[in-house]
C-alpha cells in the first residue's frame, strides 16, 4: 500500500503537516482560527485532519450558552457523538501556559480526562475554571463579531440554539 505525501498509512498526517489556520464558513459568517501547535500538535492534527475530510462540514453548533461559550463538532448534533482521527478518544494535552483568559479560545469539549473526539468549543468570556480541564489548542484569528452573534442567538432550555447554527463548510489553510 503506497502512502499519500504527508500522510502515514493510518491515514493520520505525519507530523510535518501543520497548517496554521483553519476556517469554517458558518450560516452567520466565517469564522477562521489559528492553531497552536506548538502547544498540542495530536489535538491540532486532529482538528485540522478532520477538517480537511470534512468531518465538519454540515455540522451544527449543539450547545450554545450566552457570555460561555459555543460548541460544535459533533456529527450527530446531540452532543454525545464524534470521534478522533486517533481512534475513539485521544489524550488531554493540556499546557500550563494556556489559559482560558478571555473570549475567543479554541479548546476542546470533553467528558472528563482524557476524553477528547472532535468537540470542540469556542470561549465567550473568562472561562478559568476551565484550565487543567480542556485542552486549548487555539485561538479566533478572524470573525471574533461571527462567535459573538452566534452566541447570541436563542436556546431552549438545554442551550439547544432555536433554529439551527450550521458549519456548513471547513478548509484547511496553508501558509
Amino acid at each position: 500500500m503506497l502512502a499519500v505525501q504527508g500522510m502515514n498509512q493510518s491515514g493520520i498526517p505525519d507530523k510535518m503537516w501543520q497548517p496554521p489556520f483553519v476556517a469554517f464558513e458558518t450560516t452567520m459568517g466565517e469564522i477562521t482560527v489559528e492553531l497552536y501547535w506548538k502547544h498540542a500538535p495530536q489535538t491540532c492534527r486532529n482538528f485540522a485532519e478532520l477538517t480537511r475530510r470534512g468531518y465538519y462540514n454540515n455540522t451544527i453548533f449543539h450547545r450554545i450558552i450566552r457570555d460561555f461559550m459555543i460548541q460544535g463538532g459533533d456529527p450527530t448534533g446531540t452532543g454525545k457523538g464524534g470521534l478522533s482521527i486517533y481512534g475513539q478518544t485521544f489524550k488531554d494535552e493540556i499546557h500550563p501556559e494556556l489559559k482560558h483568559s478571555g473570549a475567543g479560545i479554541l479548546s476542546m469539549a470533553n467528558s472528563g480526562p482524557d476524553t477528547n473526539g472532535s468537540q470542540f468549543f469556542i470561549t465567550l468570556a473568562p472561562t478559568q475554571w476551565l484550565d487543567g480541564k480542556h485542552a486549548i489548542f487555539g485561538r479566533i484569528h478572524s470573525g471574533m463579531n461571527v462567535v459573538k452573534r452566534i452566541g447570541l442567538v436563542e436556546t431552549d432550555k438545554n442551550d439547544r440554539p432555536v433554529d439551527e447554527v450550521k458549519i456548513i463548510r471547513g478548509k484547511v489553510i496553508k501558509n
